[in-house]
């Protein structure tokens, strides 16, 4: 079953009943809480001895079990996200989730005198709680534990600034915080639990890798349980009567998902964005065509002489991603935008990273333990010449944690997961998910737990993924890569590359993305008067960001016509509208769009 949004919110109270003034004030805030129209929300409630639990749907019925509340065995019981098999809901018990449970969710639980939340292994349907004198707040919106928590009669948002740091360097989280003062995430593979008003968190570590597999005949079967893992969790989409909107682009993580949904006889459609030039495109088309599926290009929209495009005023980007990802991801991602609900169940290569090691696959080919210390140093010390001391320090001390850590591999791979798919992607998500049915193979709970369980460097060789690919689908063996060339080729000394080509069948060339011309993206090329519109907003709200940059040095980084470094640029404009009030708010209004040339 296909995700939808659901948004949960469970108090308990410390010492008595939780007040009607309480209950009223999250009933009245959710419009802000929750990115879709007021008017297409409904809601469910359940209340017992010092005890609430609430939800909301954009969902137009209950006939996608199970419902939004539903009581069992004395307990209420919500599930955000879904489960792969809808059957298994009766495995949820009621402090913990079961690791075998196939899906993406999160479990909810209240009775008397007790109030239970449970993430699952990556937390991509994340939980974040509060605490005040009175009462614990536990939530699947960041954002709606904030304006419950705050004893307050308006929308004002009292922001954690130091908490930010991460924002501006990566344009996610690298820590269990929020932009909201007080409110924290709830860690991977946990459970909090409220009985009679105190709070205990239980934590789950993840699983740890086995070492590689030493012959042939086991590679074959640890890859052929990754398969059945992700197989399973698509094979509910054959009954759907509509085939699957697929995403594709020319990478690696797309064209697994093409492979699986052709091995299980799913049916589905491909959609690419771009210009026909692009890689992406080019790739795109060749993969459809040689899996006999429908593809559809949609280009940007484009000046009459096609030498530009027109783009969203930042201000209004700004606005709707700080809506839907409640301020923990940058508008420089493209996030997707509202449409009424609908059944129609899509799937994008997300997180695919996970099967290929996280992070790592950013790394250079060094991995000596020099190398990965200073991949986990930078990863939460990036651009420290920018930030102040005191946020240095910060970041410094979340650090800490991941160096003191004697596997690094693990620690990286882990990293990935705790914050790019749990901070990043769960808010990111939110997007998709107010349209109805995301599918997304890569963030199930046995997919996850599968990939974790494989050996880091064999991973992130590539050699798991080339092999689950030509598993799936032979048809796309001689299909070239978009970008790098697959690792186990790409630098590989001419026995090391004899060696791998005895194992495997000959990988296809990669297509490079080149920076102009056809691999052209307006967002790493942002030109002059998108510049122009991010200065002057960062360098306005200075005052606002002063805890955590340098001011001299952010004015040294828009020095020039075209910031060198768009990402940054984009990550310093979303906190710098975040702390100046963007968000809770009307939607800015009347706003042009903005045009964008190409290079050259």
């Amino acid at each position: 079953m296909p995700g939808v949004m659901r948004v949960y919110l469970g108090m308990a109270a410390k010492r008595r009943d939780i007040s009607p003034a309480v209950l009223n004030r999250a009933r009245s805030v959710i419009e802000w809480a929750f990115p879709v129209p007021p008017d297409v929300i409904r809601g469910a409630e359940w209340h017992g001895r010092g005890v609430s639990l609430l939800a909301w749907t954009n969902e137009p019925d209950d006939s996608r079990q199970p419902p939004l509340i539903w009581e069992r065995a004395g307990r209420a019981v919500g599930l955000n996200g879904h489960l792969a098999d809808p059957t298994q809901v009766a495995a949820l018990p009621a402090d913990t989730v079961a690791d075998p449970v196939g899906g993406c969710f999160s479990a909810w639980f209240a009775s008397d005198g007790e109030l239970g939340a449970s993430t699952a292994i990556n937390r991509v349907c994340p939980v974040f709680h509060a605490e005040t004198p009175d009462l614990h707040v536990v939530g699947s919106r960041a954002l709606l534990v904030h304006l419950v928590a705050a004893d307050r009669t308006d929308e004002r948002v009292e922001f954690d600034v130091l908490a930010l740091q991460s924002m501006v360097r990566q344009g996610f989280f690298l820590s269990d915080e929020t932009p909201y003062k007080g409110v924290t995430a709830l860690r991977p593979n946990s459970r909090l639990i409220v009985r009679d008003g105190a709070r205990t968190i239980i934590e789950t570590p993840l699983p740890q890798a086995a070492p590689a597999p030493a012959s042939a005949r086991r590679k074959r079967a640890a890859v052929g349980e990754l398969a059945d893992a992700l197989l399973a969790t698509v094979a509910p989409l054959r009954d759907l009567g509509e085939p699957v909107n697929l995403a594709l682009t020319g990478g690696r993580d797309t064209r697994i998902l093409a492979a699986l949904l052709h091995a299980a006889g799913v049916p589905f459609r491909a959609t690419t964005n771009g210009l026909d030039t692009h890689p992406d495109v080019i790739i795109a088309r060749m993969i459809a065509d040689r899996l006999g599926v429908e593809h559809t290009v949609i280009a940007p929209p484009q000046t009459a002489a096609k030498d530009a495009v027109l783009v969203e005023h930042p201000l209004s980007r700004a606005w709707e991603t700080l809506r839907t990802c409640e301020g923990m991801t940058s508008a420089y991602e493209s996030i997707v935008s509202y449409l009424p609900y609908a059944g129609k169940p899509t799937m994008s290569g997300q997180s695919g990273e996970t099967l290929r090691a996280g992070s790592l696959n950013l790394l250079q080919s060094d991995l000596g333990d020099e190398a990965l210390r200073r991949r986990i140093d930078t990863t939460f010390r990036k651009d420290a010449k920018l930030f102040t001391a005191e946020a240095n320090e910060h970041a410094r001390a979340l650090a800490a944690p991941w160096l003191a850590r004697q596997d690094r591999l693990e620690a990286l791979d882990h990293l990935y997961i705790w914050y790019k798919v749990g901070r990043w992607q769960a808010s990111a998500r939110a997007g998709s998910l107010r349209r109805g049915d995301p599918v997304r193979p890569f963030l199930d709970n046995r997919v996850v737990r599968a990939a974790l369980s494989l050996d880091q460097s064999w991973r992130l060789s590539e050699e798991v993924i080339y092999t689950l690919i030509l598993r799936l689908a032979p048809e796309l063996r001689d299909v070239p890569i978009e970008g790098k060339p697959w690792r186990f080729t790409e630098g590989a000394t001419p026995p090391r590359r004899l060696l791998w080509q005895s194992r495997l069948p000959t990988p296809p060339p990669h297509l490079p993305t080149a920076k102009t011309g056809g691999g052209w993206s307006w967002r790493t090329s942002p030109g002059p008067a998108l510049t122009d519109l991010l200065r002057d907003q960062v360098l306005g709200s200075l005052d606002a960001l002063a805890p955590i940059v340098e001011p001299d040095e952010v004015r040294a980084l828009f020095a020039g016509p075209v910031v060198g470094k768009p990402a940054l640029a984009w990550h310093l404009y979303t906190v710098s509208t975040l702390l100046t009030g963007l968000y809770p708010g009307k939607a800015p209004e009347d706003l042009p769009r903005i045009t964008v040339s190409r290079p050259g």
